[in-house]
């Protein structure tokens, strides 16, 4: 299986060369690692050059966030015949065996499922702070009501069944992807992972593999929920827009979720200093996600300036 991994970064100079020696030291190591820089000014691109000369650098002429980032790096994968995906921030450190983890559980678990000849189309890894702790932020969540055989499957192999994950290290099947789409990436930023595993994992098989361990490196211990400021809009809009796309969830997943979405804004109201610019974006994102929707991948790729070479050439 053909191996590529993506990493996005934007100003995160330091926490990349970090990211990506690890990434290359891994007991099995991707078989290509693709790098987008989403038009940093610290010196990320000529640092990259420098020190990993092997890795494929995609530079954008805009920030195109998270989610245009890991959509313009998957495009360039799956151009490049990748079989897995395998995704991260630039703030993520794998430790050595995390990859090899992660197609271990895949490969257990499809062995027992050889039947329907379906194996995981994600899997995700266990998401520690740096002081050991469950990182918060990237818990991915646990497939509710899920069949006591699914539970089973997925224990004798050492995972959890799960219906959604982060971009902090997932590692995703390429066909699946080719067949549902990539993440939406004028989203740009929040909500984008979970809209994009939701709806890559409604109907198949994802697993959390605890065997397979990240560090994220976020400057603090914390979910994104706590004080966003203006930022907020972009949760608000994305969520709108999700919840109005018939594709991540079913009916009933909608209304659970948008119930927990309700609860978690009235969280961030009542932890916020600034509820001022909270109901502004509050309103403003409301008003983004309900007249309008998410413009066309090739379109915001294009006005980012992402180059798909011919399959095989860099």
């Amino acid at each position: 299986m053909r191996v590529i991994a993506v990493v996005v970064t934007y100003n995160r100079r330091d926490l990349l060369l970090e990211s990506l020696a690890a990434v290359l030291a891994q007991t099995r190591a991707p078989d290509k690692v693709i790098v987008v820089d989403n038009a940093s000014e610290d010196g990320t691109a000529a640092a990259v050059r420098d020190r990993f000369p092997a890795v494929h650098l995609a530079g954008l002429r805009r920030n195109s966030g998270g989610a245009g980032g890991f959509a313009a790096g998957m495009t360039l994968a799956l151009a490049d015949g990748a079989d897995l995906i395998w995704l991260m921030d630039d703030d993520t450190v794998p430790e050595p065996g995390a990859l090899r983890a992660l197609l271990g559980a895949r490969d257990r678990m499809a062995a027992q499922d050889r039947g329907a000849g379906r194996p995981p189309v994600l899997v995700a890894s266990q998401v520690l702070w740096t002081d050991g702790r469950e990182h918060p932020m990237n818990t991915p969540r646990r497939k509710p009501f899920a069949a006591k055989a699914e539970r089973l499957a997925a224990a004798a192999v050492g995972c959890v069944p799960i219906r959604s994950a982060s971009f902090v290290s997932i590692l995703v099947d390429a066909a699946e992807c080719r067949r549902r789409g990539l993440p939406r990436a004028d989203y740009f930023l929040w909500n984008d992972d979970f809209e994009f595993t939701t709806r890559l994992l409604r109907g198949n098989t994802g697993l959390l593999c605890p065997a397979s361990i990240v560090v994220h490196k976020t400057k603090t211990f914390g979910s994104t929920d706590v004080d966003p400021g203006d930022r907020f809009f972009y949760e608000v809009r994305n969520k709108v827009w999700m919840f109005k796309d018939r594709a991540p969830l079913a009916p009933l997943e909608r209304a659970a979720y948008g119930g927990s979405t309700l609860r978690r804004w009235a969280r961030t109201f009542a932890h916020a200093r600034d509820r001022r610019t909270l109901g502004s974006a509050l309103a403003r994102g409301i008003s983004a996600g309900m007249r309008t929707r998410p413009r066309p991948n090739d379109e915001v790729l294009a006005e980012a300036g992402l180059l798909v070479p011919a399959r095989g050439q860099d």
